[in-house]
């Protein structure tokens, strides 16, 4: 309430009619951290966001969808939103993040720039690291209301507070359970549902058609597209990638699809002043959906997400999926065809060496069995070329030494290229998830400094590739959660690669490298079930009899190249034997990283 002094004695108005955009024009300041130009915040720079916000404080408007592309200002939405419902309408807020360490880097990287730099705001919130707040990262007060953040891994932080506003960020990221307490965005919206005004606000850039959570909620809304009027006819129109020619011509241009004619990304750009949002559904009035991608972002450029498509293109299915998700913000359609043994049989062929030339990196995955260890050892290149290298049984009882001691002596051989040059393996990951817990720790724990670590898979969705290490364990070895149904992906997305250069795998002859190998590659597929009422991406045996173990090793060699994450360039500088510039980084300072870790390529 703001406070007035007239002849008549002192009155309580209410706070002035604003809609969320109207806000963020009159009182949101832009912080640097978060942005190129810092300052007044305008809403007319990126005008297709006016309408996405003022559908928030709708009192008509239960949900709005945001199923967008990367780049186009969701963030911002979110924090305008955040910002109106503290000055304006306070309220208890929920935002949902897929992780809670995204909750605390977007409450310390970008709420808590946006309270101090908005005055409105500062004075409403306490600083979290002054003496006395009772404000933290994950939780702030003001005056009516509080605004709690929290992360879809933490059941906890879902299920305690009544909540009026929730918005969930990045939802095709979210996992089909909270731990063991259900579907986390079901457990959100319950919190809302004591408010009769309660406000719903789900924004993500969609990932696979099959299970995109943004994409069933964008079905069932207005289903709008971000239309501009064509520069000579006024016909309203969405950007769309299907119309833009840029091979045959100077400069990309877009076909007006009434009159036909050609216009620059300048012509169409400017005209979205006088852009609307046009409903699919029109009949729809509670559920309002945008769908919007970034040819019409004033942050990038047409040239820019040509060059992206062209490198997608050319590095094959993986990188084309991040080009549909994140540049024309739709769900990928995956492919589910199966791959043929003969097809990979054709990627064989004849090393002049133990290492080809294009190996810059190599790296192992061991699968523990009871009578046994597996492993192979994976070559990897620029744009992440895989060359197979040797396929390796041991065979022996992993309760005693002596697999075990075979196994070390192959970790520790130096392989060789054409011209005599030698490489060692960079990092490895050995499977604990069987009877042999205690040994596979026992082995790894004195052998850290050479990046040998235990790992255990994790089928769960969503997860990362690689979770960050834990300790609790008898020897205080770090453990390695493996996404191991992320990377199936990306290996299976990899093996449908039929052009030689990125993320094409070459495999030779012999070292292994038979049909039970490629059976056993090829032992599982992707298939959705239904789980807890939602679509998930699992991975079955495709048949029975066949061994999994050639799969689970390329997937533990993958794991292991994202968590020694090298730098391909310097690599390749090194390999050519010119020198890489120092960093001023002297040993004794290396020698402070905790044992066994790296980054950027730099072995330990």
């Amino acid at each position: 309430m703001k406070q007035i002094n007239l002849n008549d004695g002192s009155l309580w108005l209410p706070p002035p009619e604003l809609t969320i955009s109207e806000w963020a024009d009159k009182f949101r300041r832009i912080s640097p951290e978060a942005s190129a130009e810092p300052g007044e915040w305008i809403t007319s720079k990126a005008e297709y966001q006016r309408a996405i916000m003022d559908a928030v404080c709708d009192p008509l408007v239960e949900r709005v969808v945001m199923m967008t592309s990367a780049q186009i200002g969701k963030t911002e939405i979110l924090l305008n939103t955040i910002g109106y419902y503290i000055d304006q309408d306070p309220s208890p807020i929920l935002v949902l993040n897929p992780t809670i360490d995204m909750s605390e880097a977007f409450s310390k990287d970008r709420l808590a720039p946006m309270i101090r730099d908005t005055p409105c705001l500062s004075e409403k919130i306490q600083d979290s690291r002054k003496r006395g707040s009772e404000n933290t990262i994950r939780h702030k007060k003001f005056y009516g209301g509080h605004i709690t953040l929290a992360g879809t891994n933490s059941p906890a932080s879902l299920a305690s507070r009544p909540i009026r506003i929730l918005l969930c960020d990045e939802i095709d990221r979210y996992p089909v359970s909270a731990k063991d307490e259900g579907d986390p965005l079901s457990l959100a919206m319950k919190r809302t549902q004591n408010f009769w005004n309660r406000r719903i606000l789900l924004v993500s850039t969609p990932v696979l058609t099959t299970t995109s959570r943004i994409l069933k909620d964008f079905n069932i809304s207005s289903q709008e597209e971000w239309c501009v009027p064509c520069p000579e006819c006024g016909e309203y129109q969405p950007f769309e990638w299907e119309r833009i020619i840029y091979r045959e011509v100077s400069e990309p241009v877009m076909k007006c699809k009434k009159c036909g004619r050609f216009f620059n990304e300048f012509l169409w750009k400017s005209e979205q002043k006088n852009g609307k949002w046009i409903a699919a559904n029109e009949e729809i009035k509670n559920i309002r959906g945008f769908h919007l991608n970034s040819f019409a972002s004033p942050w990038g450029t047409w040239l820019d997400l040509i060059k992206q498509y062209e490198e997608a293109r050319i590095n094959g299915e993986e990188s084309m999926k991040t080009f549909v998700n994140t540049v024309l913000g739709l769900p990928y359609e995956n492919n589910e065809n199966e791959i043929e043994i003969d097809v990979l049989d054709s990627h064989r062929e004849k090393y002049k060496a133990e290492l080809p030339d294009g190996v810059l990196v190599l790296t192992c995955g061991v699968d523990t069995q009871d009578d046994r260890l597996e492993c192979e050892v994976v070559g990897w290149g620029k744009g992440k070329e895989s060359w197979g290298i040797e396929y390796r049984i041991f065979y022996g009882d992993p309760g005693q030494e002596e697999v075990w001691n075979n196994l070390d002596d192959f970790l520790r051989k130096m392989w060789k290229y054409n011209d005599g040059a030698e490489l060692g393996i960079s990092c490895t990951f050995i499977d604990c998830g069987g009877h042999f817990t205690d040994e596979v720790y026992k082995f790894c724990k004195p052998r850290t400094r050479r990046n040998i670590f235990p790992i255990v898979g994790r089928g769960r969705e969503g997860m990362p590739s690689v979770g960050k290490p834990s300790y609790n364990n008898r020897r205080h070895v770090p453990l390695f959660a493996l996404g191991v149904n992320t990377i199936k992906g990306v290996l299976y997305s990899r093996l449908r690669v039929d052009r030689v250069g990125a993320g094409y795998c070459h495999f030779p002859i012999g070292r292994g490298y038979d049909k039970d190998y490629f059976k056993g590659l090829l032992s599982e597929k992707m298939v959705i079930k239904r789980i807890r009422g939602r679509d998930t991406v699992t991975w079955e045996v495709v048949k029975t009899g066949i061994r999994n173990e050639p799969l689970d090793t390329r997937v533990y060699a993958t794991g292991a190249l994202e968590l020694y994450n090298p730098n391909f360039e310097r690599c390749e500088r090194r390999r050519k034997g010119i020198k890489t510039p120092t960093n001023n980084v002297s040993a004794k300072k290396i020698k402070r990283v905790p044992t066994g870790f790296f980054g950027g390529g730099v072995r330990l």
